[in-house]
């Protein structure tokens, strides 16, 4: 899914787009679905920014209303109040690769490449490259279904960058993976931030996957979503998983969470 000024390809109308390229905001953002009794509020008076170049994690309990916020920042859907603005080119990644079961692993790179215009040779040059920054090399003809979960990422992650975004959603993408290829693809993520200046706004269920990778950990309350808590992450790049910082504001920030879901089940 990606968007770039008045040009989209996802349904629906886009947020509006702001200044400084790469930055996502939102303002007093509320969500509701449904009307009436039925009405069910997903999000409630959300205000946010994430400036240019920051990795964002995103975290609460089931239905606080992580993915709505995801789907208003990408146009999905639109807020019921408020407002959300999101500059630069916007891509999407979801916790299925959503890849084209037809096309090869280059093809499904290429495809972004294609929809932007770009020739033929040159396209297939930048999709080589774009696998190879993946780790990928060699395996451009493979199906999806010749690909293990973790190289499917990898191709739905190439895919993104490919649209040469400016702003990356990514929506648990790492969440069905066992542990080690999930950790493999941390250091892949590192890998490939480290080059480019990239906004991210990363939604997780694993505390300890949002220490790891993030700048900054947005904990959100119970149904409706709002920002209760937020923790800055000064912890030095390498990091792993399992190391003592990580763990221990891993801890504290869980620590937090159950204080907020403990609320919502007393509500």
């Amino acid at each position: 899914m990606i968007r770039q000024g008045d040009a989209m390809t996802v349904t629906g109308q886009r947020p509006a787009v702001s200044e400084t390229t790469g930055s996502v905001r939102l303002a007093d953002v509320s969500k509701v679905f449904g009307r009436g009794t039925s009405a069910v509020r997903a999000l409630d008076q959300i205000s946010l920014e994430v400036p240019p170049g920051e990795f964002t994690c995103l975290i609460g309990a089931s239905g606080c209303g992580k993915s709505t916020l995801l789907n208003l920042v990408a146009g999905l859907e639109q807020p019921t109040s408020g407002e959300v603005s999101a500059s630069g080119r916007v891509a999407l990644m979801f916790q299925e690769p959503a890849l084209f079961p037809w096309l090869t692993a280059a093809g499904n790179v290429e495809l972004a490449f294609k929809a932007g215009g770009v020739g033929r040779a040159e396209r297939r040059q930048r999709t080589e490259e774009l696998l190879e920054t993946v780790n990928l090399v060699g395996f451009g003809g493979k199906r999806p279904h010749e690909l293990s979960g973790g190289m499917r990422q990898r191709v739905a992650l190439a895919r993104a960058l490919a649209q040469e975004a400016d702003v990356l959603l990514m929506d648990e993408p790492f969440g069905a993976l066992d542990a080690m290829t999930r950790d493999l693809l941390h250091d892949e993520l590192d890998r490939v931030c480290a080059g480019r200046q990239l906004t991210i706004l990363f939604v997780t269920h694993n505390v300890r996957e949002a220490v790891r990778l993030g700048d900054r950990v947005i904990v959100l309350s119970s149904r409706p979503g709002r920002v209760v808590d937020e923790f800055a992450v000064p912890i030095e790049h390498p990091r792993r998983i399992d190391s003592a910082p990580v763990a221990e504001l891993a801890g504290q920030i869980t620590d937090r969470l159950r204080e907020e879901m403990s609320r919502g089940d007393t509500r």
